[in-house]
């Protein structure tokens, strides 16, 4: 009862109703922390291939030459720097190229 603290009418009074609720609401907070981190790689991506673009190169070239030239940049770093430091997202496009 104290998981349906808050929840409206019977959802939160009556124990059997609360119950499933909370079943439930469970397994969509367990369903959705595997989306959450699905939709911000998604976001990741289209960010980097925005800023890439912008420079002259593709997501899939910057992310090919990064592997190549073993520069260890992930994917959210790469976002932050293409939204953020535009200055330092190009010097590392300028290293790749």
């Amino acid at each position: 009862m104290n998981l349906a603290k808050g929840y409206w009418g019977s959802r939160s009074k009556v124990y059997t109703v609360a119950k499933n609720t909370v079943e439930k609401g469970l397994q969509y907070a367990y369903r959705d922390r595997k989306t959450k981190k699905r939709e911000f790689r998604a976001l990741w991506i289209q960010r980097i291939n925005a800023g890439a673009r912008q420079h002259g190169i593709s997501y899939s070239q910057l992310i090919g030459k990064l592997a190549a030239k073993e520069i260890g940049l992930n994917r959210k770093v790469l976002a932050d720097l293409a939204m953020n430091h535009p200055d330092a997202f190009k010097a590392i496009i300028d290293a790749v190229k």
